[in-house]
This record gives C-alpha cells, sequence and structure tokens, in this order.
C-alpha cells in the first residue's frame, strides 16, 4: 500500500468511525506511529481532519457530512450545556428561528413553555420536539427533506423563510472561523441558513468548540453577523476573545 492509499484508508476510517487513534491505524497499516502522525498531518494540511492529543476526526466538506443520529452520540453534554446558556438569552423574543441539527434541537427543548412563541424551523427533530408544547406554534418550512439531517431546504423552504421578520434565530454551523465565518457543506442548506440570517433581527450561534477554525463549502455568515457565540469551555479563552474582537458576545460554558 502506497503512501496516498493509506492516507485514503485513514480518512475513510475517521469518516466511518468519527474519529481515529494513531496506535490503532499504526496496528492497522503496520506502519509507525510518527508515520501515521505525518498522514494525519498532511490530511490537516488538506483540510480533511482536525487531530487531536493522539488521533484525529474528520472536517466535514462538500463531499463528507454527518449525519443528525451520529451528532446526538458526540460531545452530548457540551451540547446540552450550550443549549440551556443559549436559551437563556431569548429575552423578550415572540418569534425564533430554530436552525436544523442536535444542538438546535436541544436549544428547542430548552425554550420557556409557560409563555406564547412561534417557532420558525426547518428540522423535523425540532417541530417534534415542540410539538405537544401547548403555548408554542410551530410553523414548519417546507421543501425538500434531506435524509441525513432530517431537515427542508430548497426554493420552498427560503421562500416561505423571506416572509418572516424574525425575532431571534439560533444558527448552527458545520464550521466556524474568524477569517471565513460560518460555513456549511451544502449550497442548499447554506441557503436556508443564509436566509434566516437576513430574517432574524438578532442571531446567536450555537456550536461546540471544535468547530472552531474548521471551515467547510459554503459561506453563509460573518462572525460580526452574531450578537452571540454560545459554546463550551474547550474554546480557549484566548481565542474566544479573538472572535468577540468580531463583536459578537461570546459565552464558554
Amino acid at each position: 500500500m502506497d503512501t496516498e492509499e493509506r492516507r485514503r484508508g485513514i480518512l475513510d476510517t475517521a469518516r466511518r468511525d468519527g474519529s481515529v487513534d494513531v496506535g490503532r491505524l499504526a496496528d492497522r497499516f503496520k506502519v509507525a506511529k510518527e508515520t501515521i502522525r505525518r498522514d494525519l498531518h498532511a490530511l490537516e494540511e488538506h483540510g480533511l481532519v482536525r487531530r487531536t492529543h493522539g488521533g484525529a476526526y474528520p472536517v466535514e466538506s462538500a463531499g463528507f457530512e454527518t449525519t443528525l443520529a451520529t451528532r446526538t452520540t458526540r460531545h452530548v453534554a457540551q451540547k446540552s450545556r450550550i443549549a440551556a446558556a443559549a436559551a437563556e438569552l431569548i429575552g423578550d423574543a415572540e418569534t425564533v428561528f430554530v436552525d436544523e441539527g442536535y444542538t438546535p434541537q436541544l436549544v428547542a427543548e430548552a425554550l420557556p413553555r409557560d409563555r406564547q412563541l412561534t417557532v420558525v424551523t426547518a428540522s423535523l427533530a425540532v417541530a417534534t420536539v415542540l410539538a405537544d408544547a401547548e403555548k408554542t406554534a410551530v410553523l414548519l418550512l417546507g421543501g425538500r427533506v434531506r435524509g441525513g439531517t432530517m431537515a427542508t431546504v430548497d426554493h420552498w423552504a427560503t421562500r416561505m423563510l423571506a416572509g418572516f421578520v424574525i425575532d431571534l434565530a439560533y444558527i448552527g454551523a458545520n464550521g466556524i472561523s474568524r477569517e471565513y465565518g460560518l460555513t456549511t457543506p451544502d449550497p442548499a442548506v447554506s441557503e436556508v441558513k443564509a436566509q434566516a440570517m437576513r430574517s432574524a433581527r438578532r442571531r446567536i450561534f450555537t456550536g461546540v468548540h471544535t468547530k472552531f477554525g474548521a471551515v467547510s463549502f459554503c459561506r453563509f455568515a460573518d462572525v460580526g453577523d452574531l450578537e452571540a457565540v454560545v459554546t463550551d469551555t474547550g474554546l480557549p479563552s484566548a481565542e474566544a476573545q479573538r472572535y468577540s474582537l468580531l463583536g459578537p458576545q461570546v459565552i464558554r460554558v
């Protein structure tokens, strides 16, 4: 097996399993750990993985995106804390957009149930979470349903969303960086998110620390468009400060 074949095998494994370990890869491919580290460094240079202590995990791109089911198994405790903190920022908003994705779904679960709210969403999961909330009216955007994320996209969704003026949008992304802003792999998803940003008076990003510095295919917003960024303490305080200099309040929980 040559270097390119080995690196493709490493990437395929990372995408299938969600992460890879240097030691296990060395055993599997029968090469030195230092060789695997060089492979991971090369894959990271091409934006395909992000390295961690002792391994790496795949970066979402135009050719690869994790499913909603996979997202429900990773960083669950951090995502729950982020969602609770984000829900507390609702203020006096009466109309709320909740994005697709597992962290926004947890935000939906944390929204107050003792007051009248109208929630707009493209996510079937979010709509299901809120369907039995007596004081919450749920407007589900129409369109083509993406099986991996169970959310609607395309012009039906964006056209409906463009007709609203929304008090507050809870936005997710596959990556957020100071240079490229908020990104996502699929152009159709990007259009829905971009329209949500345009339709909302206030915009809050929610995402775990692994999203930071990651860059995906489609850019839909700048960091400076956000009122707040809510993440976990895995994002170093110095890096949080750098993001705050672009405009939003950065909250680490």
